[in-house]
């Protein structure tokens, strides 16, 4: 049993006001339904990203202005679907280039170790599994120059606060000049934003309560997945998206390992994720504040989403 794990859920579930951290949806269950959220009509992050990825290989490797061979380290990599068409770009041209992804789930890297394997034979690939605060740390020590990738959307599950720390991380075990490409969702129609969250076919409600029968399986917890709902709101004021699981009566769940009974009212929320959502003038501030310089964003046509380039 990871003790952080254990400890973060009993801090969240005896709060005031009940919370969870999202980084524990990614078990191998919940990075296969991570995998069909991105893959719904609704959820247009993913295709605008990938388009970013597919169409503009060329000009976002011209802007690294890197001397070869380079290191392109990626945290929460995944599956690796959208960075497939950056790496195919590099091979193809004979521009050589170390890849390093970086998950908590060991399936993930697998499945793209194995993926990368069959469909890019020739390209360097050193996987790396854990934590990217730990893994950050390890790669400092190389001096070869480096492109971080944090793609996807990642940095909106931070709070400014959150963001703000972990990007100076990030910058901190960076050498000078080394650059990151960061998977930014930009403000839009709010309609658009609340369809990619709160999907009619309840994908993402299975994304959350999965959570649940995760603690159910360390902690031998006793959550009766019946009893709880999934809920969402975007607030196009301040950006944020934020989800929420809803206990749907007065009930008690014991999580044995602790030995500890857990109190639900009726309605009661528990806040398990935020989706935050930035515009160009909030990206720039974000970048200066953290140490770093705007080269360029790199945009989809419909203007939903960038990969921002950012130097050290």
């Amino acid at each position: 049993m990871d003790y952080t794990f254990d400890k973060d859920i009993l801090d969240g579930l005896t709060a005031p006001k009940k919370h969870l951290s999202s980084k524990y949806f990614y078990d191998d269950a919940g990075s296969r339904i991570f995998q069909e959220i991105m893959h719904m009509q609704s959820y247009y992050l993913t295709d605008s990203e990938f388009e970013i990825l597919s169409l503009q290989a060329k000009q976002i490797v011209d802007a690294l202005e890197f001397n070869v061979p380079f290191n392109i380290i990626e945290f929460g990599a995944g599956d690796g679907f959208k960075t497939f068409k950056l790496l195919e770009y590099l091979e193809q041209n004979n521009i050589a280039f170390h890849y390093i992804p970086i998950d908590i789930s060991k399936e993930a890297i697998d499945m793209l170790t194995e993926k990368l394997k069959e469909r890019l034979p020739n390209v360097s690939i050193k996987p790396k599994i854990g934590d990217y605060f730990k893994m950050l740390k390890e790669l400092k020590q190389d001096t070869t120059p480096s492109l971080l990738l944090f793609l996807g959307s990642n940095i909106g599950n931070y709070s400014y606060d959150e963001a703000t720390e972990l990007l100076q991380l990030f910058n901190n075990n960076m050498k000078p000049k080394d650059k990151l490409l960061i998977g930014i969702d930009l403000k839009k129609n709010p309609i658009t934003i609340h369809n990619a969250y709160f999907d009619k076919d309840g994908i993402t409600k299975r994304f959350n309560l999965n959570l649940l029968l995760r603690i159910n399986r360390e902690l031998e917890a006793d959550f009766k997945i019946d009893d709880f709902d999934f809920y969402c709101h975007y607030n196009p004021t301040n950006g944020e998206v934020k989800s929420y699981i809803v206990s749907l009566k007065k009930q008690q769940v014991y999580l044995k390992k602790l030995d500890k009974m857990i109190s639900f009212n009726q309605n009661e929320l528990i806040w398990t994720e935020l989706s935050k959502k930035y515009n160009l003038t909030d990206i720039e501030d974000l970048a200066t504040k953290t140490g770093y310089s705007v080269a360029t964003n790199f945009l989809d046509c419909k203007h939903y989403f960038t990969d921002s380039l950012w130097v050290k």
